[in-house]
């Protein structure tokens, strides 16, 4: 029985949620408070969930300040379910970086339509939560100035600060479920010389940007921008799919460029990282790195095994660094992943390969 609990200071909110979750046999909502200090009281008779399902602005403690109490004494898998999250607000990403393990956008109008067609999204979601590793990191830095670089400038500096002759590569990475947390941690460990990287992360429109914005406010080493169509793929640049499109790689003369493309979801997800990866193997072949890292289900390992077919040095993030280690499984089941490997491992050969 997967035990939640619901904080949100909309009572509205919090019955809609009742209503998806009681006919659910193997979720039961142990409590709900309409801000984090009430719940506090609430955990004295009930103990802690084993989900919660979080709004950010609340009266008396918002939910990032409750995310890092919680967080230092116990991590729990938490949902995000804030209007916030559609201006895709800095507190929404911070929220992710600190442990959050999903996001759901909640609109100011219409609740009770909203709710009620998600049901199964919202059932799916917590269940997916359940079997993630929460991951606390302190210290989030949460302001910084950006440093969008133009083409040129960003060829320059990769020029200038470079000991090593250029990668031949290009790297494409899948990432859903806990993704903010571990592709921070792995872009962070990158050096200046890295080659091109194109990422698909499981994330709502408005919200990648605002992601690819913090990355590129706190990586040492790269510029990172959400992808816009024609964009050239670069040495020490890194372009994030956006929300709502699909992105593919196409070769463009000597070099590689972003195409954006809306379409249907492919394997319940726009963008896919399948779609990133067959566009891989059709387009880079040889010269392709594919990385899957955690998520849940199945998206990319279709398109990874074409990766390595294609000849692709193909990888996945090994079970013990995963938050959910659902979509690496799953491409290691279908053979399509050459090495598991660690987060440190995964940046070295990054840094290394030419």
């Amino acid at each position: 029985m997967i035990k939640l609990f619901i904080i949100d200071d909309s009572a509205l909110v919090r019955n809609e949620l009742k209503k998806i979750f009681e006919p659910v046999s193997d979720i039961k909502i142990i409590g709900t408070a309409p801000n984090p200090v009430d719940a506090f009281e609430v955990f004295k008779r009930t103990g802690l969930p084993d989900v919660f399902i979080l709004d950010i602005e609340m009266p008396k403690m918002d939910g990032l300040t409750f995310l890092e109490m919680i967080g230092k004494q116990k991590p729990i898998p938490t949902i995000i379910c804030s209007t916030l999250v559609t201006r895709g607000s800095s507190q929404a990403i911070d929220a992710m970086r600190m442990g959050a393990v999903d996001i759901v956008l909640k609109p100011t109008t219409n609740l009770n339509k909203f709710f009620g067609d998600r049901r199964e999204e919202f059932v799916s979601k917590v269940r997916a939560a359940s079997k993630s590793k929460a991951i606390f990191i302190a210290n989030i830095k949460r302001t910084s100035e950006s440093k969008v670089l133009s083409d040129k400038q960003v060829s320059s500096s990769v020029k200038a600060a470079s000991s090593l002759p250029p990668s031949k590569k290009i790297i494409a990475i899948g990432a859903s479920t806990g993704g903010v947390q571990i592709l921070e941690e792995l872009l962070f460990q990158l050096e200046p010389h890295h080659p091109p990287i194109v990422i698909t992360q499981h994330m709502p429109a408005g919200f990648t940007k605002s992601f690819a914005d913090r990355l590129n406010q706190i990586l040492p080493s790269s510029n990172v921008k959400e992808a816009q169509e024609g964009d050239i793929l670069m040495h020490g640049r890194i372009l994030i799919a956006p929300g709502d499109l699909h992105m593919e790689v196409a070769k463009n003369g000597f070099q590689y460029k972003v195409v954006l493309k809306n379409y249907p979801k492919v394997n319940s997800h726009k963008p896919s990282v399948n779609v990133l990866f067959r566009s891989m193997a059709k387009e880079v072949g040889i010269f392709g790195v594919g990385i899957i890292l955690t998520g849940m289900g199945d998206d990319g390992a279709t398109g990874l095994l074409e990766m390595k077919n294609a000849g692709a040095l193909t990888y996945a993030q090994d079970e013990k660094s995963c938050i959910v280690y659902g979509m690496p499984k799953k491409a290691v089941e279908l053979g399509a992943v050459k090495e598991s490997l660690s987060l440190a491992a995964l940046a070295k050969i990054i840094n290394t390969i030419r």
